[in-house]
């Protein structure tokens, strides 16, 4: 149930309303550090439901496994003109991707607002960047298959690039999910409202 008072002035008039449930679940940050027993804000608690710390690590090891990657695809002899080479997504992606992944677990181990936004934020990017990767994967894919492969070192790219693919689809799917729990988490509005009239 709210509660209102109504303060009326020859001036504009303010009126301040308060929900008793928000202020209930609402945690106090001192420091970084929660004050005011261990209720958390409801909201977090649903973005902590999504396990952001395991998904976070996965996100890490994906980026790690796709750096890795990248190198052997670099390294390897090849004459066509390789777009992933030029780009360098396979190197700044997973800078993004394991940084993504960093702010997913210092969220859960955190609980701070500020630190899940950070998360949203970074995972947004990094959803954004695995779609470019994506599609540039596929226009790689097919200017190597329309040639008609037939050397090893053709094939050998095609498995390569073919396993980037295979790790980054689910940092697409992981990085989308984390976003909308941590959307859902910091643009709750459930807060004291004040109007202003």
């Amino acid at each position: 149930m709210e509660s209102s008072k109504v303060i009326s002035t020859d001036k504009p008039t303010v009126v301040i309303e308060v929900n008793p449930q928000v202020i209930q679940d609402t945690v106090i940050f001192v420091d970084g550090h929660e004050a005011g027993g261990k209720n958390h804000n409801t909201a977090l608690k649903g973005f902590f439901k999504a396990q952001p710390k395991a998904l976070g690590t996965v996100q890490i090891m994906i980026g790690t496994m796709v750096f890795i990657l990248g190198i052997v695809l670099t390294s390897s002899v090849y004459n066509y003109s390789a777009i992933l080479d030029y780009s360098g997504i396979n190197y700044w992606g997973s800078l993004i991707y394991i940084s993504a992944g960093s702010l997913s677990v210092a969220a859960q181990n955190k609980h701070h607002p500020c630190v899940v936004k950070a998360s949203l934020g970074m995972n947004v990017f990094s959803a954004i960047t695995a779609g470019m990767a994506i599609l540039l994967m596929g226009i790689q894919l097919a200017i190597i298959s329309m040639d008609h492969p037939s050397l090893y070192v053709e094939y050998f790219t095609m498995r390569v690039i073919g396993i980037l693919l295979a790790f980054t689809i689910p940092q697409f799917i992981i990085s989308i999910c984390i976003s909308a729990f941590a959307c859902k988490a910091a643009c709750n509005k459930n807060s004291t409202v004040v109007n202003v009239d």
